[in-house]
């Protein structure tokens, strides 16, 4: 449970870095950036591996280019579902995607290199 709030955590962090430099992705409150790194943490444990098996012929046809556009297709999930985050089209999605999957990718070199060492 511990290692699934400090992703939630970097998750965040992504999503409010995403919010600052990205046009077009909107959080309106601390509360509703917890709550979309909470549900974004949901969704791609849930929903994100179904799209990727379904998707997988097209992944691999754009030798896995195409799993940005996955996603920000989970990111565009959680803008739908929670009112108080935004993400208006594709383009602002996959730059999300990007600075998202960025700052977890550095959260989980951290917690990896946390585990080792303790």
């Amino acid at each position: 449970m511990a290692r699934f709030v400090l992703r939630a955590v970097f998750a965040a962090l992504g999503l409010w870095v995403a919010s600052r430099i990205v046009p077009g992705v909107v959080v309106t409150s601390t509360g509703s950036l917890i709550a979309a790194a909470l549900l974004l943490g949901i969704v791609n444990a849930l929903v994100r591996p179904i799209v990727v098996i379904l998707t997988l012929p097209l992944t691999l046809l754009t030798l896995g280019l195409f799993l940005l556009v996955v996603n920000a297709m989970m990111i565009g999930l959680v803008a739908v579902l929670l009112q108080g985050f935004q993400v208006h089209g594709l383009v602002p999605g996959v730059l999300a995607a990007i600075v998202t999957g960025f700052a977890s990718w550095i959260g989980n070199a951290a917690i990896k290199d946390g585990r080792r060492e303790g």
